[in-house]
């Protein structure tokens, strides 16, 4: 009985192992340095985000966050990741869990391109539990799409604004 329990067991974890990954893409006409700006102004998403409604807590590595999602199938989820990578003007990571059992990392980064800035937006889930998790990528990705053109909308405006002025 403990062996058929035992190869129960593995097959589960096999067979759940898995990964998700969700990539997303925007170019935004303006500086890096705007685009940075207001992705590290947490205060600022309930005004312009629709996915990440509310992130509290400060844009500083290592940092505790609490981030309120609000999912395109009408999901509200709140999470308590930490930032993991922090580079200014380039990129703001934050996710958690543990490794090998259900991780995630959520990855904003910037690039410079011809007339503006290359907003990479993207996801990894990663561990044995991750297919049992309520994550479908065609919704995660609606919703970052979804930020994407907020962000891009909301940082245009604000850069043309800065240039009548």
């Amino acid at each position: 009985m403990q062996k058929i329990l035992s190869v129960l067991v593995v097959a589960l974890g096999l067979t759940a192992c898995s990964e998700i990954q969700v990539r997303t893409e925007e170019t935004i006409y303006a500086p890096r340095s705007e685009v940075w700006a207001a992705l590290v102004n947490f205060k600022q998403y309930p005004e312009w985000n629709p996915y990440h409604v509310t992130v509290r807590g400060e844009p500083t590595l290592g940092a505790k966050l609490v981030v309120n999602i609000q999912r395109p199938d009408g999901k509200s989820i709140e999470i308590p990741p930490h930032i993991i990578r922090f580079e200014p003007g380039r990129e703001l990571t934050w996710g958690g869990g543990i490794k090998g059992v259900f991780y995630g990392e959520h990855v904003l980064l910037l690039e410079d391109v011809a007339g503006g800035t290359r907003l990479s937006h993207n996801e990894d889930f990663t561990g044995m539990f991750v297919g049992f998790a309520d994550l479908p990528p065609d919704v995660l990705t609606e919703g970052y799409n979804a930020m994407n053109k907020a962000l891009k909308e909301y940082v245009e405006e604000q850069s043309n604004n800065a240039l009548k002025h």
